[in-house]
């Protein structure tokens, strides 16, 4: 979010908005870019690949589980229309 106030001429208010603006901007590139964490480049990747086989494994698991038939769509409607 960016924030500026200005006072004055609409020109001064122009200026401190687009100062401020560049100063947020600034600020949040370098909290971004020092970070703490200086994980070596090997282990972050190896840190991805665990999570996007974690998420293809979920997403696998829950296409067996969600991939229904419309007749096994309203019997799951009924059971929980009947379990309430």
């Amino acid at each position: 979010m960016i924030i500026g106030f200005g006072f004055g001429s609409p020109l001064t208010a122009l200026l401190m908005l687009i100062l401020t603006s560049a100063v947020s901007y600034g600020l949040f590139r370098w909290i971004r870019n020092s970070r703490w964490d200086r994980t070596p480049p090997e282990q972050r990747r190896e840190q991805l690949r665990r999570y996007y086989y974690e998420q293809r494994e979920l997403a696998r698991r829950m296409a067996r589980e969600f991939d229904l038939s419309d007749e096994e769509i309203e019997q799951k409607i009924d059971d929980e229309l009947r379990r309430r």
